[in-house]
């Protein structure tokens, strides 16, 4: 009976100090407290240039009946998921860095996890619908009123949500059933997963293999595709009379491949090894790449890419 009772003990003890973290503390780029006033400002011009230039082209969209086709619908989606992601990362990041208080509760480390999980698998499926839509208008321009009718739209523009959703929902749900008994302190500019897995005080084996399947399938997959699509599309452009603008064409596909890559890469080189070799400074960057600068830079590249691919149909 006494040894029974001082292994119950002993496991109440566990869960006890398990349980005695209530909160994190978001590190930052506290090792670099000179340049913390500068971050600031760099930070918040490109936090409201970001919600600028989507918030225009989500209402420009809106009012505008003729805009209501399937490209610039796409388009629209996007411009949602670059301003939610940028509003889920910046505003905690420049409370971080402005002020001495760095801590961030479970709940909305919780839901910060969570919503970055959710926009960031939605934001991979929308981009790789946009490549499907962009390959069908060009390599089938005849036949893209079939191909990308209302219907098949709705169903890819509701898939990504949906997968988005789901991706969200499982992965930040799995990361905090792990016990964190200690320390707190997330080296990172925010509550993403690689960050918070290395606090745990559990074997995190399983996770790291679905974590790892997950990316392949979620990121690469998508990439792969669009990649492929966009082979077609120069394929296609090589074959057009070089008075029809091959060269705008060109450059418009190498922009779109520009940002693809920066969000595809980063993100992957992120969190295909959750718990990667990576040096905190370098993941706090890869993060930045495709948290800030990705929202930052889809406006110009893909107003100019939706309307010179309109350009495209006249050809």
């Amino acid at each position: 009976m006494s040894l029974r009772y001082k292994i119950r003990s002993t496991t109440d003890m566990q869960r006890q100090n398990q349980s005695s973290v209530v909160d994190f503390i978001l590190l930052g780029f506290s090792n670099f407290p000179e340049l913390q006033g500068q971050l600031f400002g760099i930070f918040l011009v490109i936090y409201l240039v970001t919600l600028v230039g989507n918030a225009v082209i989500i209402l420009i969209i809106s009012l505008e009946q003729s805009l209501h086709v399937p490209m610039y619908l796409f388009l629209q989606n996007l411009s949602v998921v670059d301003v939610s992601i940028s509003a889920v990362i910046t505003p905690e990041m420049l409370v971080v860095l402005s002020t001495e208080k760095t801590s961030i509760s479970f709940v909305r480390c919780f839901a910060q996890m969570y919503f970055i999980l959710f926009f960031g698998g939605t934001e991979c499926f929308l981009l790789g619908a946009m490549a499907y839509d962009r390959f069908a208008a060009i390599c089938h321009p005849l036949s893209y009123p079939m191909l990308m009718n209302q219907r098949v739209f709705m169903k890819l523009v509701i898939c990504s949500w949906a997968l988005g959703f789901m991706l969200g929902t499982v992965q930040t749900s799995w990361v905090f059933s792990f016990p964190f008994c200690g320390p707190n302190e997330i080296n990172h500019i925010s509550c993403e997963t690689p960050a918070v897995l290395e606090l745990a005080c559990a074997d995190t084996f399983l996770f790291e293999v679905y974590a790892f399947t997950g990316t392949v399938l979620i990121i690469m997959v998508p990439f792969l595709l669009i990649l492929l699509s966009y082979l077609r599309i120069l394929l296609a452009i090589l074959k057009m009379p070089p008075t029809t603008g091959r060269q705008k064409a060109f450059s418009t596909c190498g922009s779109h491949l520009t940002s693809v890559t920066l969000f595809y890469g980063t993100a992957s080189m992120t969190y295909l090894q959750p718990k990667s070799g990576y040096s905190p400074d370098t993941k706090k960057l890869l993060s930045l790449a495709y948290s800030l600068l990705t929202p930052l830079l889809n406006p110009l590249i893909y107003s100019l890419r939706n309307s010179e691919k309109a350009d495209l149909h006249t050809f």
